[in-house]
């Protein structure tokens, strides 16, 4: 747990900050993306990217999340898993909370705390935010993972010259993808990171899965 439990001073903080992020550095750099399952198909372009990736029915990867909030902050193991429109993630070691487990779909989003208390959440980022002080992009992570932008929204993109997704402006955050690494065939998303006005969520992928439609 990267927060204090007490109320720091203001050069307290910037070491408290710096420590924090020196520990989110360490646990990011020393990350290894490996991948088991099918292999997917060519996407060296950014239009085979989108539609490929895009078209992916079943999938999962594992890693950490380091999330920072105003003064608080954390870092945790994160996994998400995918099929088809409905997505289940979970959140191991916020601010001593335990595990927290998101499942949702196109029709609803169900919180599920550590005692196992389920609550369906309208506006899951607003509401994440409300109850825990962070949130992440639950809407839009499936697609922004992958690193293609959410097609239900209108996007900014940047894209180098392999057809890979380096930055991204969508729904009021900006998503910066800093390192890839071939699995499954392909070159995939490492690490990527999310920030909007409130919070910075940065996710290392250290494990892709993808299965058969």
């Amino acid at each position: 747990m990267c927060a204090s439990a007490f109320s720091p001073t203001r050069p307290e903080r910037r070491c408290a900050t710096l420590a924090w992020f020196s520990v989110c550095l360490l646990m990011l750099s020393g990350c290894v993306t490996t991948s088991i399952g099918v292999d997917l198909p060519d996407i060296s372009s950014w239009e085979q990217r989108q539609a490929v990736l895009g078209d992916l029915n079943a999938w999962q990867f594992n890693g950490r999340i380091a999330v920072k909030a105003g003064a608080e902050g954390f870092n945790g193991k994160f996994n998400w898993s995918q099929k088809e429109h409905t997505f289940s993630a979970t959140v191991a070691g916020p601010l001593g909370m335990g595990t927290v487990r998101i499942d949702g779909g196109d029709r609803s989003i169900v919180l599920t705390d550590s005692d196992g208390v389920e609550t369906v959440l309208i506006d899951a980022e607003l509401e994440l935010y409300d109850r825990y002080g962070w949130t992440i992009p639950v809407a839009s992570l499936r697609y922004w993972a992958l690193g293609i932008p959410d097609p239900r929204t209108p996007a900014e993109t940047i894209v180098d010259p392999l057809g890979r997704l380096v930055q991204l402006r969508q729904n009021n955050w900006v998503v910066e993808i800093s390192r890839y690494r071939e699995v499954a065939g392909q070159e995939m998303p490492q690490i990527l990171t999310a920030t909007n006005a409130n919070t910075r969520v940065r996710i290392a992928i250290h494990k892709w899965i993808f299965f058969e439609r």
